[in-house]
C-alpha cells in the first residue's frame, strides 16, 4: 500500500511539473527566469511595474534592436509575477489576474521575431 503511494505521489509531481505546458519549447527558460524573479518583482510598487511595462514595449519598437531570446522572457515572465502578484493583493481580480498571467507566460519569441520588420 506505501508502494502504491509513493507511486501515485511521484506521478503526480512528474505530471504537475510538466502540466504547465509541455509544448512549449521554452519552457525551461521561462520557469528558470520565473523563479529567478519571482521575489524581486513581488517587491515592485505600481510605479516601478509601470516603468518595466513601458521600458518592455518601447524595446519592441521598430527602430530599437530586436531583444534577445532571454531579454524578451525576461520582460514577458516579470509582468507575469507582477499579475499574479495583483491577484494576491486584490482577491476580486484573483481570475482576471490569473488570465493575464498565463498569457504573459504563453507568449513566444518566435512569434515575436516573427513580428519584427525585415531588415534590408
Amino acid at each position: 500500500m506505501k508502494k502504491l503511494f509513493a507511486l501515485m505521489l511521484f506521478l503526480f509531481v512528474a505530471l504537475a511539473t510538466h502540466a504547465q505546458d509541455p509544448k512549449d519549447p521554452d519552457f525551461e527558460v521561462k520557469d528558470r527566469l520565473f523563479k529567478k524573479y519571482k521575489n524581486e518583482v513581488r517587491a515592485y510598487d505600481r510605479k516601478h511595474f509601470d516603468d518595466l511595462f513601458m521600458e518592455f514595449f518601447e524595446k519592441q519598437a521598430e527602430e530599437s534592436p530586436t531583444l534577445t531570446k532571454e531579454e524578451y522572457y525576461t520582460y514577458t515572465v516579470k509582468i507575469a509575477i507582477y499579475s499574479e502578484k495583483y491577484g494576491l493583493l486584490y482577491k476580486k481580480e484573483k481570475a482576471q489576474a490569473q488570465k493575464t498571467k498565463d498569457e504573459w507566460l504563453s507568449k513566444q519569441y518566435s512569434d515575436y521575431l516573427a513580428g519584427r520588420p525585415a531588415k534590408p
